[in-house]
């Protein structure tokens, strides 16, 4: 970005700059119809005009460190690996997680989260929690995005016990599975408003 004394006196009054992007918006507008009606009459079979993808019936394959839905892993015996030390937090830009602790029975235990929240709506799901983590207790490698729920804004608030439920679907099911999954109950939701005239 140029600083403004660097500016001519076209960039620095600024319709240069806004006639250039009105061109190459109207320009790439026009490329995409002509393509389209190309299209209509059989010819440019090979080149799509749009990129939107129709969702959930079309997914492009998501990178393997793309961020998914939260999960807390757990230790062999079954139990939650977090320590309540709420590094996770105090890292979190959007202070969507909630953590109340509470001493272990097992006196080598120091402590672990009684309550362990993640407000789903408040979330931008930046990682930031899953780096500060000192003991690898969250993750986000599920491969799913957030869930459709209903109008209640309490339902988008995951608890300890759906975060480690989780982790039991990752290690049984695997991402891909999970995705597929996910993908078809979206579909359902999807056709219930139509199903229903």
């Amino acid at each position: 970005m140029k600083r403004r004394e660097e500016m001519t006196l076209l960039e620095r009054l600024y319709f240069w700059e806004v006639f250039k992007g009105v061109v190459i918006t109207f320009s790439n507008f026009l490329g995409n119809l002509a393509i389209y009606l190309c299209q209509c009459v059989g010819l440019c079979k090979k080149k799509r005009p749009w990129v939107t993808v129709e969702y959930p019936d079309q997914v492009t394959p998501y990178a393997p460190r793309y961020r998914g839905r939260h999960r807390l892993t757990l230790k062999d015996d079954g139990s939650v690996k977090c320590t309540a030390c709420y590094l996770c937090a105090t890292a979190c830009p959007a202070q969507c997680i909630h953590i109340e602790p509470e001493e272990h029975e097992d006196p080598t235990v120091e402590k672990f989260p009684k309550r362990y929240e993640i407000d789903t709506l408040l979330c931008i799901y930046c990682g930031y929690c899953v780096e500060a983590c000192p003991v690898d207790a969250i993750r986000m490698d599920s491969g799913i995005h957030p869930e459709v729920y209903t109008a209640d804004p309490r339902a988008f608030i995951e608890d300890k016990q759906t975060l480690m439920q989780r982790s039991i679907a990752v290690q049984k099911q695997g991402p891909t599975e999970m995705l597929s999954q996910h993908l078809k109950r979206m579909q359902n939701i999807e056709k219930a408003p139509f199903s229903a005239k």
